[in-house]
């Protein structure tokens, strides 16, 4: 599972890890997990280096036969492309609504890589629900889960059953997440689009 971007509170990069416990249960149940993060904070963002912190602290508790931690260092572009076409899953947590675009996970869906974010930024669009990805709910849209609980719950119930036990349904979200998010999610679209809609013909 892949979370790397920049180091932002809004960003939230340890909420997979609020009950590092029940992750462990989980994986020791379905089978074993591996975090991959990495970014960087601003040099005066304290709270975002403080999330760098977190990550650190769990890695150092929790790290086990079953739940791997593991965090990049000196993040850059070519990590970035590593990362993005390398992991099984995208992970993405942000506070709504500031999430502004998500284009970590759009490079993800490029590479075949499927989502399991927060609903919103671009994934308000994206995702399809068992098709191109998953989606993290809360209460707000009707599940009686928090955000926590509904990321484990989507992990427990229905992702990692699939990818160990049903490898070629996995397979088959993988490769929606190419040929329907990374047909439409990119730059080629969009500036098309841009260009239409901004110096295009006038009603």
């Amino acid at each position: 599972i892949g979370f790397a971007r920049r180091a932002a509170a809004y960003k939230r990069t340890g909420l997979v890890l609020s009950d590092p416990e029940r992750l462990i249960s989980i994986a020791r149940s379905l089978g074993p997990i591996q975090l991959v993060f990495g970014g960087k904070a601003h040099p005066q963002d304290d709270a975002g280096k403080a999330l760098i912190r977190e990550v650190f602290q769990a890695l150092s508790r929790y790290t086990s036969d079953v739940l791997r931690i593991v965090y990049v260092p000196n993040y850059d572009m070519e990590l970035g492309r590593m990362i993005t076409s390398g992991v099984d899953l995208w992970l993405n947590t942000p506070q709504k609504p500031q999430e502004a675009s998500g284009t970590s996970g759009m490079k993800a869906a490029l590479n075949g890589v499927p989502s399991l974010s927060v609903l919103d930024g671009w994934w308000v669009e994206g995702c399809i629900e068992g098709v191109t990805g998953w989606p993290i709910e809360d209460a707000s849209e009707g599940t009686g889960m928090t955000e926590t609980e509904a990321l484990y719950a989507k992990l427990a119930d229905t992702i990692l059953p699939m990818f160990y036990q049903h490898p070629e349904k996995y397979a088959a979200v993988m490769r929606s997440s190419i040929a329907i998010n990374g047909s439409f999610f990119n730059t080629q679209r969009m500036v098309t689009q841009y260009l239409a809609n901004a110096y295009g013909p006038k009603d």
